[in-house]
């Protein structure tokens, strides 16, 4: 595993600290790369969703109804009503 220094100003070096103190990290290293994966997953949904609303516009406009969508969404996905 690569070593790598950043420097902080004081408060967010407390700031990571205090994250470890509470327990839900083993170190600093633990909680700044869980802060990586986070901003990793955030970008690939990120770019997902990007890919998908420009396809969708180019899909055109639909000649179904709102009702008829929320109808397929909610079938889709195991929702009642």
């Amino acid at each position: 595993m690569a070593t790598m220094n950043v420097s902080l100003p004081d408060p967010m070096k407390d700031w990571v600290e205090a994250q470890v103190k509470t327990g839900h990290y083993s170190n600093t290293s633990d909680y700044i790369r869980d802060l990586i994966r986070r901003d990793q997953d955030y970008r690939d949904q990120r770019e997902t969703l990007i890919k998908a609303l420009i396809a969708g516009e180019k899909s055109g406009v639909s000649e179904r109804g709102i009702e008829e969508i929320w109808r397929d969404v909610k079938a889709r996905h195991g929702l009642g009503g």
